[in-house]
C-alpha cells in the first residue's frame, strides 16, 4: 500500500458493517480524549461483532457491549462547537451532561442541531451515509479499521 506522508495516521477509520463500510474522519483535535477512546478500542477488537442497537429515522446507534443500550462505562464529556449534522459522529451519554459513555456511539441520518452543545461530536461521514440509511436494528459492526 502507498501511505501518504501528508495524512495524519489516526484521523480516519472504516467502520465494517454487515450492509457495507462507512467510512469516519474524526475530530482529534476538537475531541482528543474521545477519539483516542474509539481508536483504542477499534484496534483492540472491543467493536468486533457489536450490533447497531438503535436505529430512528435520524440516528443509529451501536458499540454497546449489552447490545440493549444500557452497556459501556463512563468517559468524561468534550463538548465542542462543531455542528451535528447528516452523518456526524456523536458518542451516547445519560441525564448527567458531563459524562458520556465510553462504548456506545451514533451517527446522524439528519440534521441534530438540537445535540449542538450537548453531546461530544468527535468525526464526520466522509464516505458511506447510503449504508448509514441502510442499516437496521441488529445489523452487525463487523470490524472498524483505523486509517
Amino acid at each position: 500500500a502507498i501511505i501518504n506522508s501528508m495524512s495524519n495516521q489516526t484521523n480516519n477509520a472504516v467502520i465494517k458493517t454487515s450492509k457495507g463500510n462507512i467510512e469516519i474522519e474524526f475530530y482529534a483535535t476538537e475531541a482528543a480524549k474521545t477519539v483516542a477512546n474509539f481508536i483504542n478500542k477499534a484496534k483492540s477488537g472491543f467493536y468486533n461483532g457489536k450490533i447497531f442497537h438503535r436505529v430512528e429515522d435520524w440516528v443509529i446507534q451501536g458499540g454497546d457491549p449489552l447490545g440493549n443500550g444500557t452497556g459501556g462505562g463512563n468517559m468524561t464529556t468534550e463538548l465542542n462547537n462543531k455542528p451535528f449534522v447528516v452523518g456526524s459522529l456523536g458518542v451516547a451519554r445519560g441525564q448527567d451532561i458531563n459524562i458520556s459513555n465510553d462504548a456506545q456511539f451514533f451517527i446522524t441520518k439528519a440534521d441534530a442541531s438540537w445535540l449542538n452543545g450537548q453531546y461530544t461530536n468527535f468525526g464526520i461521514v466522509t464516505k458511506g451515509m447510503d449504508v448509514v440509511n441502510k442499516i437496521q436494528i441488529g445489523d452487525k459492526i463487523l470490524k472498524v479499521n483505523i486509517n
